[in-house]
């Protein structure tokens, strides 16, 4: 029997830091640097990734298919880039990643209201 092809419930459930990291790339190419300043935006402060989680986490989600690194060709145009930086794009598979991992967030917090752990939707 071949393999099977990955199907983004295998990646699941996501760590906070890689989830914030599609978020961050869900809104468009971006830098490390760039993810790591969104990241600590979105949250106010509360989740900060160092350079060692963002890019072992980049390195891991490279390999699964979730990311990729953009080509020269695909890179901004000087003065916006800085030619040692590298640049992120979520792929297709990626954003059924993200979609899936909202969805299992989203029951989570359903069923946390049913027990009264979460306010109920007004």
């Amino acid at each position: 029997m071949p393999p099977r092809d990955p199907q983004p419930a295998d990646l699941l459930p996501l760590s906070p830091q890689v989830f914030q990291i599609l978020l961050a790339l869900a809104a468009g190419d971006q830098h490390g640097y760039a993810i790591m300043q969104e990241v600590a935006a979105r949250s106010s402060g509360k989740l900060r990734l160092s350079p060692g989680t963002l890019y072992g986490s980049i390195k891991r989600m490279l390999e699964q298919g979730v990311i990729v690194e953009l080509s020269e060709r695909e890179r901004p145009r000087a003065p916006e880039d800085d030619e040692r930086r590298r640049y992120y794009r979520l792929t297709p598979f990626g954003r059924k990643v993200a979609k899936a991992e909202v969805a299992r967030l989203a029951d989570g917090l359903e069923q946390a209201r049913i027990y009264g752990l979460a306010p109920k939707r007004s």
